[in-house]
């Protein structure tokens, strides 16, 4: 991990942190793919309960590093330059699938601005709290592209394809209180109550039993585009795996004994 993605953990919750200040965090394919593997790892350490996405700075990502990705393509050299282009979106493509695949929750706390890949990536959490003065943008039109890392396709589920269109077509930004509006994000709050609001959601997740948590997330996550009755099949699947969990007892117990219950993952 290089210092320009920081990691730490704090009680149940694990941060992640864009660190490339200079540059307006200005996403990198290898920052990519440390945020991918950041978020990965913090779901193989079971005390883990949720993951926070934060940046330090003033904007949260200024899109992706153009310079950065202009040098990667010099040195292809000869590579045909739509197969390169594939290769390199399929890369940034599969590290925002990690952050998504993860069954912890992962909050994004977005302040500034989010530009291009940079919504492209937050739009891989799953949850979103924003500062007041939020900007969000997915402006490729304008550079003659198109959004091809999740920006088409993650939008458009988020936000409905109408909505999309308006973001994409005419690659104007939104207001974090349009983005509340549309779903896109969930909490809107005061700047410099940001990170406290994120801290808080995440543990009023942590409140809850993990695998459940986990598998309510696959269900949507996966289920989507199915029709209705596949993904209601895939709801008894998920509740007969969790009706034979440890943290089923618990839940009883503490209901019965008027009391929190401490679940265990298990």
């Amino acid at each position: 991990m290089s210092d320009l993605v920081l990691t730490r953990q704090e009680d149940n919750l694990f941060f992640v942190t864009l660190n490339r200040v200079d540059k307006r965090n200005a996403l990198t394919m290898e920052m990519t793919e440390e945020i991918g593997a950041a978020v990965e790892a913090a779901g193989e350490i079971p005390s883990v309960r949720a993951v926070i996405v934060e940046a330090n700075g003033p904007i949260f990502s200024a899109g992706i590093d153009i310079m950065a990705l202009a040098a990667m393509r010099a040195a292809a050299g000869d590579e045909h330059p739509g197969r390169w282009l594939r290769r390199m979106a399929e890369r940034m493509q599969r590290a925002l699938h990690r952050i998504e695949n993860t069954e912890l929750p992962v909050i994004g706390a977005l302040n500034g601005r989010v530009i291009g890949l940079g919504l492209e990536l937050v739009l891989s959490f799953d949850l979103r709290v924003a500062a007041e003065d939020l900007q969000l943008s997915i402006p490729e039109t304008r550079l003659g592209l198109v959004a091809d890392v999740g920006g088409t396709t993650r939008l458009c589920r988020a936000v409905g394809a109408s909505r999309a269109k308006d973001m994409l077509m005419t690659a104007r930004s939104i207001t974090a209180t349009e983005a509340l509006q549309w779903g896109l994000v969930n909490r809107v709050v005061p700047a410099a109550e940001l990170k406290d609001a994120a801290v808080a959601l995440a543990q009023e997740i942590a409140k809850n039993a993990p695998l459940a948590v986990g598998m309510a997330k696959l269900v949507i996550d996966q289920g989507a585009g199915s029709d209705k009755f596949t993904q209601m099949a895939m709801e008894r699947w998920a509740q007969s795996q969790l009706i034979m969990t440890e943290d089923i007892g618990e839940a009883m117990a503490a209901f019965m004994e008027k009391r929190p219950a401490q679940f265990k993952g298990a």
